[in-house]
């Protein structure tokens, strides 16, 4: 049997291979273009999409805002963060079920519209429409079992203030656009929305625990004496760093659109107002400095009402006396006050007031601050008034800063709301003598001493050396004064024997109460917010009551007469 030996496959010639070639191409071709196509429509699909798509002005879908870096306190603890929250939108043009029974179904749900305007919204047409933004994980599964297929669910970033309203007039908000409004959130924009400083949060000066105890003591009080509003802040004496900046009403960033302008009123940095006897500490600074008061046991008549002009200048503690330098401090005596500013005259009152920054803004890092209300002429009657805190209108961070400068050892710095490592600390300017601090913290401790009887002693927190002044005023009103419409304030400063932080607390309009037998004063309203912020701030900054120190007065004490049974 023969073998069948296989022959080899032909061949091409050379004109079948080409043909099988351009074939090969041919189909690669076919199918590269048909996958660039696709490409194409998906990409016009997905521009169409985002030129026409109808989304409310301002509002984006997925990605809300750029991402921002965090802000803490000088402790860590965060005060502003970012966070994904779900947005529920709908597509009205898309609709399957009928919008009179959508309607009442959305709105039991998410109250914040009502029936008639998520109607208007299912009937408008359009193709896209927010419902809510920042939805709680509960009612996005409780409005997803409505089944309505033209509902979306999405992503979004959000940012967050985990504490609330606390500091909010310090933190600001942003806008829908992601825009930082006021507060840090406005002044530093650029730095927060920095893509290369995501991973750094900004520290700021403020401590929580010391912010939540002044806003605590401050509302409390403005319930209390039904104040309109209330400020209040802690400042270190050194360092100039706020630890503590609150404004009532206050209002949560989380929701700031829905509070009225007024509320984000900042009353700490932008409210000016007229603030009465706590003026006499700098009147009795620059006494010193200028030579004016060369003793404390120098006398001024104080028997009487002074009259300039058309104008009285008269005591609310009147004792008809001639009164020392320290009674003068102590019972907060205008006449006897308004008497060493004639002394000190127009350029020294005016020319100490430069110094502690009263004629421009101050340099917090916010923006809302205001220019202070300066004389526009400087007679023998605004010498003697501003030295008593009328005639001129100071912002309440402005009154901290130069009664820092006061008990410090003389040294203005400016106020910053971030926190300082001990090598940033600005050297900062003198304003007045080592010598001269130390006399008038003297001065400023007897004034709340139980011992003196002064206007001050409601804000003596046994143990801490508190030191400070009251000042009532009387609001600016139709060319003149309204006698029942009050600021009053008292600035104190702890512990004065070694100072370190200045708090100053004041009510806008305080009525009088009964066991205030209806004084609204500073030493019946402000002065007991100070003594219970101090008690219960000192331990935290490190400041424990010590019953054994104190400022040495007993020099000063023999100047003042004796506490008398019932006074």
């Amino acid at each position: 049997m023969t073998a069948t030996v296989a022959r080899p496959a032909p061949i091409p010639a050379p004109d079948a291979r080409q043909e099988v070639l351009s074939l090969t191409h041919f189909r690669l071709m076919l199918v590269m273009l048909l996958f660039i196509g696709a490409t194409l429509v998906v990409a016009g699909r997905l521009a169409f999409l985002t030129v026409f798509t109808d989304r409310p002005s301002g509002e984006r879908g997925n990605g809300g805002f750029a991402a921002r870096a965090d802000i803490v306190d000088r402790n860590g603890m965060p005060l502003a963060s970012n966070i994904d929250a779900w947005s529920i939108a709908i597509h009205p043009s898309r609709l399957v079920n009928d919008p009179e029974d959508l309607a009442p179904r959305l709105a039991a749900l998410m109250p914040e519209k009502t029936e008639a305007q998520y109607l208007a919204i299912l009937r408008s047409g359009k193709n896209f429409a927010y419902l809510s933004r920042r939805a709680m994980p509960e009612l996005v599964q409780a409005v997803n079992a409505i089944g309505e297929p033209a509902i979306e669910f999405q992503r979004e970033p959000e940012r967050l203030y985990p504490q609330a309203s606390l500091a909010s007039h310090v933190l600001g908000f942003i806008n829908r656009d992601g825009v930082g409004v006021g507060g840090i959130e406005g002044a530093f924009q650029q730095r927060l929305s920095d893509p290369a400083q995501l991973g750094r949060p900004l520290a700021l000066s403020i401590d929580s625990r010391v912010q939540a105890v002044m806003e605590s003591e401050l509302y409390a009080a403005m319930v209390k004496f039904q104040a309109i509003g209330a400020t209040g802040l802690v400042l270190d004496v050194h360092t100039g760093e706020v630890l503590a900046l609150a404004s009532l009403p206050s209002f949560n960033p989380n929701a700031a659109g829905r509070v009225p302008a007024e509320v984000r009123y900042n009353k700490a940095t932008m409210g000016v107002y007229e603030l009465g006897s706590t003026f006499k500490a700098i009147t009795m600074a620059e006494g010193i400095e200028s030579g004016v008061l060369k003793s404390m046991t120098q006398k001024y008549d104080a028997t009487s009402p002074l009259h300039i002009g058309r104008f009285t200048i008269k005591d609310d503690h009147p004792k008809g006396r001639w009164l020392t330098v320290p009674e003068i401090m102590v019972y907060s005596s205008n006449i006897g006050t308004a008497q060493i500013a004639e002394q000190i005259g127009e350029q020294g009152m005016a020319s100490m007031f430069r110094k502690l920054g009263f004629d421009r803004k101050t340099d917090i890092e916010i923006s809302e601050k205001s220019l202070p209300l300066w004389p526009v002429y400087w007679g023998r009657t605004t010498v003697m008034t501003v030295a008593y805190g009328h005639g001129i209108a100071v912002t309440p961070l402005h009154l901290a800063n130069a009664y820092a400068a006061i008990v410090n050892g003389g040294i203005w710095r400016p106020a910053t709301l971030l926190k300082r490592a001990p090598g940033q600390v600005p050297a900062g300017r003198r304003v007045m003598a080592q010598s001269t601090s130390d006399r008038v913290r003297q001065l400023m401790r007897m004034v709340v001493m139980p011992e003196t009887g002064g206007t001050g002693k409601s804000a003596n927190a046994p143990g801490f050396r508190v030191g400070g002044k009251t000042g009532t005023a009387e609001k600016p009103h139709n060319g003149g004064y309204a006698r029942h419409s009050l600021v009053s304030t008292f600035a104190g400063v702890f512990p004065m024997d070694d100072p370190k932080y200045v708090v100053v607390a004041m009510l806008d309009e305080p009525k009088g109460t009964k066991d205030t037998y209806g004084f609204a004063t500073a030493g019946w309203t402000a002065g007991p917010v100070v003594n219970k912020v101090v008690s219960r701030v000192g331990p935290i900054l490190g400041v424990m009551p010590d019953e054994t120190r104190d400022v040495d007065v007993s020099e000063l004490m023999p100047l003042v007469a004796p506490v008398t049974k019932g006074h």
